[in-house]
C-alpha cells in the first residue's frame, strides 16, 4: 500500500506539473490584462511602467519559475479584478460548485443503479424500453438545452421552483462555509441546477450499470449460484451487484471531476455563483491569475478523485493487487 501511494503521489505531481505548464502557457494568448485594468484613459508610458512592475514583459521561463515558486507556497497570484488572492476567491466559490456536484451525484447514484439493475434483470419489459429510450434521448441533448427547458417548464410556466441564484444560505458551525443545503429556499434553488447537471451523466451510468450487470449475470459463477438453489434476490443484489459496481466505481470517480468542469454551462444558465461562472467572468475580464488558478484547481480535483478511486477499487475488490507485487 505504501509503495502504491508513493507511486500515485509521484504520478500526481507529474500530472499537476503538466497542468500548471499548460494553464500558464495560455495566459499570453488571452489578451492584454492591462486593457481591463486601466481602460483607455491611461497613457502608453504608464501602461509600459505597469507592465514592468507586474512582470508581464519577463521571459516565459522567468515568469513560470516565479509562478511555480509561489504556487508551492500556496500563492497562485492575485486577481486583477478582485484585488484578492486567486486561491481565496476560488475557495469562496468552490463551496457552491461542490454543492451542485454533490446534489447531481446523489441523483445519479440513486437513479442509475436501481434503473440499470432493473433493466438488466428484466431486459424485455416495457419499463426497460422506456428507460433505454430515456437514456438515448438524454445522451443526445446538450446540458444547456436541458437547463433552459427545465427553467421554462418549472420556473416560468409552473412557477414551482426558482430559476436563478443560490437562495438563502446559512453559516455552518461558524466555519465561514455558507451553504444552501440546510434551508428550504437553498434546496429549492439547488433542484433545477442539480437535475440539469445530472442529466449529463445519468443516461451514461444507467447504460453502464445495465451492461455490466448483464455481463455478470451471464457469467459462470452466477449460473453456479442458481444451480445451488440460491434465491434470485441474493444472487442479484449480493453477488452480481457487487461485481457490477467495480467498473462503475472507476468511471464514477473520473466523472466527478468531469462534472466540476461541466458546471460552467449549468452555472451560466442558472446564474449559479460557483467556480464555473467565475471562470467565464475571469475570461471576459482577461483575469489570467484567476483563470490559471481555476484550471489548476480542476486538475487537482481530477488527480485527487482518481487516486481515491484507485484505493477504493482495491478495497472493494480484494483480488486487485494495488501494490503491484505478485499475489
Amino acid at each position: 500500500m505504501f509503495t502504491f501511494l508513493v507511486k500515485r503521489l509521484f504520478q500526481a505531481l507529474i500530472v499537476m506539473f503538466v497542468i500548471s505548464l499548460v494553464a500558464f502557457s495560455i495566459q499570453d494568448n488571452l489578451g492584454d490584462p492591462l486593457r481591463e485594468l486601466v481602460g483607455q484613459s491611461v497613457s502608453q508610458a504608464e501602461r509600459d511602467h505597469m507592465r514592468e512592475e507586474m512582470g508581464l514583459n519577463d521571459p516565459f521561463v522567468v515568469k513560470y519559475h516565479r509562478f511555480v515558486v509561489n504556487a508551492v507556497q500556496g500563492d497562485l497570484g492575485t486577481s486583477y479584478f478582485f484585488k484578492k488572492p486567486a486561491v481565496d476567491i476560488i475557495l469562496e466559490k468552490l463551496i457552491a460548485t461542490l454543492e451542485l456536484v454533490f446534489g447531481a451525484a446523489l441523483i445519479i447514484v440513486f437513479l442509475s443503479i436501481p434503473l440499470g439493475v432493473y433493466s438488466a434483470i428484466n431486459p424485455k419489459s416495457f419499463f426497460t424500453k422506456l428507460i433505454m429510450a430515456f437514456s438515448s434521448i438524454g445522451i443526445s441533448i446538450p446540458v444547456f438545452l436541458t437547463a433552459i427547458l427545465l427553467m421554462y417548464v418549472f420556473s416560468i410556466e409552473l412557477g414551482w421552483l426558482p430559476s436563478y441564484g443560490r437562495g438563502e444560505t446559512v453559516n455552518v458551525l461558524g466555519t465561514g462555509w455558507h451553504s444552501g443545503l440546510f434551508t428550504l429556499d437553498g434546496l429549492a434553488h439547488l433542484a433545477l441546477p442539480c437535475i440539469s447537471l445530472a442529466s449529463i451523466m445519468l443516461p451514461l451510468f444507467i447504460r453502464l450499470v445495465r451492461s455490466e450487470m448483464l455481463e455478470v449475470l451471464s457469467s459462470e459463477y452466477v449460473k453456479f449460484c442458481k444451480a445451488k438453489g440460491l434465491s434470485l434476490n441474493k444472487i442479484y443484489y449480493q453477488h452480481a451487484l457487487k461485481n457490477t459496481m467495480l467498473p462503475v466505481l472507476t468511471v464514477g470517480g473520473v466523472q466527478i471531476g468531469t462534472m466540476v468542469a461541466y458546471t460552467i454551462l449549468t452555472e451560466t444558465v442558472f446564474q449559479w455563483p460557483g467556480t464555473g461562472f467565475l471562470f467565464l467572468e475571469a475570461i471576459n475580464r482577461v483575469d489570467t491569475p484567476l483563470i490559471t488558478a481555476y484550471v489548476i484547481f480542476v486538475g487537482l480535483i481530477f488527480v485527487v478523485t482518481n487516486t481515491i478511486v484507485d484505493l477504493l477499487y482495491g478495497l472493494v475488490n480484494p483480488t486487485v493487487n494495488i501494490t503491484g507485487k505478485g499475489a
